[in-house]
């Protein structure tokens, strides 16, 4: 794929009025979003700042409504899910997962 006159100014164009690279790769066709990003970056185009995703803060539980934030299994298969049993107040863990996560300073000492 060559970088013509016209496909560099579309990308010039595009680029300057915010879409993003995989519209501007989808727009131009046989070219991949990285390509777009490389020849901006080589053309000298102004970056352009990450967008923040906002999110909504979830409600903190009351302390006795805790439970243990402990992984189990791995993320993204059904297995996965949290110990869910009862938080030690002031920690993420129930009593057994805080004795794993966290040492005394003496514990160390041998």
């Amino acid at each position: 794929m060559d970088w013509t006159d016209e496909r560099v100014a579309l990308l010039k164009g595009m680029w300057t009025n915010g879409y993003t690279a995989r519209q501007i790769a989808e727009k131009l066709g046989g070219v991949t979003r990285n390509a777009v990003i490389g020849k901006a970056h080589r053309l000298g185009l102004s970056s352009r700042p990450t967008q923040v995703k906002r999110h909504t803060p979830l409600p903190i539980p009351h302390v006795v409504e805790r439970h243990c934030q402990w992984p189990i299994g791995h993320p993204g298969t059904d297995e996965f899910h949290f110990c869910g049993k009862n938080a030690v107040p002031g920690k993420p863990y129930c009593e057994s997962h805080c004795n794993v996560a966290y040492r005394r300073k003496d514990d160390n000492a041998a």
